[in-house]
Parts: structure tokens; sequence; C-alpha cells
């Protein structure tokens, strides 16, 4: 069975730090692009960063870019998002999802999904 479990949410202060993990069982991950998108209330889920299966080629969304960085690890199959300096609007559900082509920031493009992890940047 095919499946991506997040985890590493919860609530930290404005300035403050975490790291989402994505693991996945049933599939290995080396082959498929892995993508961290989040969906805070009332608002379209939107991609956050992807990295790819080919080179480990990295892709940020502007909002995010120079504050969280995304890694894999294939011996452990699972992909990390490594959040710093996190701001009260990086507020969201984040998810990690697997795209067996090249990836990418779109959400149509992803065939795996996991339930999410809450994150919560409040003071």
């Amino acid at each position: 069975q095919v499946q991506l479990v997040e985890s590493g949410g919860g609530l930290v202060q404005p300035g403050g730090s975490l790291r989402l993990s994505c693991a996945a069982s049933g599939f290995t991950l080396d082959y498929y692009a892995i993508g961290w998108f989040r969906q805070a209330p009332g608002k379209e889920r939107e991609g956050v960063s992807c990295i790819s299966s080919s080179d480990g080629s990295t892709y940020y969304a502007d909002s995010v870019k120079g504050r969280f960085t995304i890694s894999r690890d294939n011996a452990k199959n699972t992909v990390y998002l490594q959040m710093n300096s996190l701001k009260p609007e990086d507020t969201a559900v984040y998810y990690c999802a697997a795209d067996g082509g090249p990836g990418g920031l779109w959400v149509s493009q992803y065939d795996y999904w996991g339930q999410g992890t809450q994150v919560t940047v409040s003071s």
C-alpha cells in the first residue's frame, strides 16, 4: 500500500524553526519527485518546495526562499523540509506529495499525498 506520512508540525513562535518529515512506505522515494504544499484556512493549496528524483534539483516558492530547505535521505525513504525564520503567514497544514514525473509546484502534477501536519506560528 502506497503511503506518505508527514510529521514534525506543531506550534512555534515567530522566528522559530521546525523540521517536517515525509516518510514513504509501499514504494521507493528514489524514483519520485517530492513536493511540499500547504493550505491555510480559506485558501487554496499552494506549492512550497520540491526536489527532483533525477539530480536532486530543488525549487522553492518565492515566499519561502532563503528560509526553507528541502532535502531527501533515500536510505531512510524520507524527505525533509527545514523551516527557519517562521512567520505567522506560514501557518497552514503542510502536505507532502509524490510525483512520478519531473515534479514542480503544481498540485495537479502529484499522484500520492500524505494526510498533512499542522504548523502554527504564533506568539
